[in-house]
């Protein structure tokens, strides 16, 4: 839904956090999302892998660091073979 138009991954993720906590009100949500950009690809850094990630937090994973360090802590053991601990 937010992906339709033009966007930066940085405010994409921020919808999609904002979404969540607007439909369910939630104490605290977390997004991250990982992309890969064509003009990464394409232009630039010429990197076929490139991919970027970002992150956004809000209620208690914002305002308490042990939710945020146990949040953090599962994406480290996402799947081999991908990278975690990129997050802006």
């Amino acid at each position: 839904m937010f992906a339709r138009r033009l966007q930066v991954q940085e405010r994409l993720t921020h919808q999609v956090a904002e979404a969540i906590c607007e439909a369910i009100a939630p104490r605290g949500v977390a997004v991250m999302c990982e992309a890969s950009h064509f003009c990464m690809m394409m232009r630039g850094v010429e990197k076929q892998c490139a991919s970027t990630v970002t992150s956004a937090m809000l209620g208690e994973f914002r305002n308490n660091p042990s939710t945020r360090d146990e949040f953090l802590s599962l994406l480290s053991r996402r799947s081999p073979g991908r990278q975690a601990g990129r997050l802006a």
